[in-house]
């Protein structure tokens, strides 16, 4: 079973997914990020179609996991809980495909990297909209040359879901608690 810390940081990526802030998660919440996504990026409308497709998909497949309407906290927080009792190892390479996938899709332009402006738009597009706390968040990868890794930030939503000791810093734990 997962401890405290683990079931608190679930609890703070479920809100994160709440993109219109009205308390559940919904199709709603999908349809919103991924038009806000396209809409902010100008993306043309065969990338746009894609993107949109490929947010459906990363939404249904680890967000919805099959179920339909709408998925509350409890019951999100409840199928991470039995995913990670049934098989650690398991757990762990789902929530790793997760986020491989999930910042894929925003890196829009493949280079494996993120700017700031992709990262802010990211964030708006996911109901983010304080700039001020968004950009310190950003800026807590302490980006070189204005880019992050892909790499090190998938690594660190991997760790704020997986991880399991307190007593170790999450960027993105303090980044929620913060405000954004």
């Amino acid at each position: 079973m997962a401890n405290d810390y683990m079931v608190a940081k679930w609890k703070l990526w479920y809100k994160s997914l709440d993109v219109n802030h009205d308390g559940k998660i919904s199709i709603e919440d999908v349809e919103e990020s991924r038009s806000k996504f396209s809409n902010m990026h100008q993306l043309d409308e065969a990338k746009s179609k894609t993107v949109q497709d490929n947010f459906t998909q990363w939404w249904n497949d680890f967000v919805f996991r099959g179920k339909t309407g709408e998925i509350s906290e409890e019951e999100f927080v409840s199928a991470l809980n039995n995913d990670y009792k049934a098989d650690k190892g398991k757990f762990v390479e789902g929530i790793t495909k997760c986020f491989n996938t999930f910042f894929d899709v925003i890196d829009t332009n493949k280079d494996r990297s993120i700017s700031e402006e992709e990262f802010l738009i990211a964030f708006k597009a996911y109901g983010h909209e304080n700039v001020a706390l968004d950009t310190k968040f950003f800026q807590a990868y302490n980006p070189v040359d204005g880019l992050v890794s892909l790499r090190q930030i998938v690594d660190s939503w991997i760790d704020f879901v997986v991880g399991e000791d307190a007593s170790k810093g999450s960027i993105v734990k303090t980044a929620f608690e913060s405000g954004v």
